[in-house]
């Protein structure tokens, strides 16, 4: 029987649902929860024995490991190389089944009128970071936060515009992101559940921001458990600490050393 989950850490409640391997189906936010936050997306680092350790935990759980990220899966495959994971990028606008599945879309591109304003918007604005992801465009300002009030007002007047029709804005950390309607992570994980891999399984999923609030409310009517990182976010069961807590927690479960 499990202990109510108010009363356990996130840590074991993390080692309990990842003990019963055969019923658990694991979802990992990337940035801010496997990962630190870095001063631009380009510049996080993945610590050694990270990787092993979602590779020994996806074959644990039989294939039913996926990354669901704001980051393109090419990104992913790239930060974790050599291992590819079953995955979602651009916050559920591509994903695949297996790791060796091809790339499939479910988004639309920005229409290049609305790209051509965000890269203007990024470039009347030193120190912010343009992100074009397709379907995405991500605005990034951790090097200027002061800028932030002047980035949210341009970019809601661009959604009440005619071209900002379908389209909405996320907001993260340090960051501003327009995607298009229809995709975020809880319709990458819903997409992921149907499945051969996770079908049938108990869903947990870890996040750390807005972005993966979809997600994390989505787990109680799935049955599943969500656990957020450095704060309590809605429809999260407990808190880890930081990514560092998230990735030692994993590597301990696989059966690694942490580093």
């Amino acid at each position: 029987m499990r202990p109510p989950q108010s009363e356990v850490s996130a840590t074991a409640l993390l080692q309990l649902w990842l003990g019963q391997h055969r019923q658990t189906a694991v979802f990992l936010d990337v940035d801010g929860t496997l990962l630190d936050i870095a001063e631009t997306p380009g510049a996080v680092h993945v610590p050694p024995g990270l990787v092993d350790a979602l590779a020994q935990l996806h074959r644990r759980l039989d294939g039913a490991l996926a990354l669901i990220s704001g980051r393109p899966v090419e990104e992913l495959d790239r930060l974790f190389h050599p291992l590819r994971l079953p995955a979602s990028g651009a916050h559920g606008a591509y994903w695949r089944e297996t790791g060796d599945s091809p790339l499939r879309r479910t988004g639309k591109d920005l229409p290049a009128c609305v790209r051509v304003r965000l890269n203007a918007l990024a470039c009347a604005n030193p120190g912010v970071l343009a992100e074009d992801k397709g379907s995405s465009f991500a605005l990034h300002y951790r090097a200027v936060p002061e800028r932030a009030p002047l980035l949210r007002e341009a970019l809601l007047a661009l959604l009440d515009a005619p071209e900002g029709a379908g389209l909405r804005l996320l907001g993260g950390k340090r960051v501003y992101e327009i995607v298009v309607d229809g995709v975020d992570k809880a319709v990458a994980v819903r997409r992921l559940m149907a499945t051969a891999a996770f079908a049938g399984r108990c869903p947990l999923f870890i996040g750390d921001d807005l972005t993966d609030h979809p997600a994390l409310v989505l787990m109680s009517g799935l049955q599943g458990l969500g656990l957020s990182v450095g704060r309590t976010l809605p429809g999260a069961s407990a808190v880890f600490a930081d990514a560092a807590a998230v990735r030692t927690a994993l590597i301990t479960a696989a059966g690694g050393n942490h580093r």
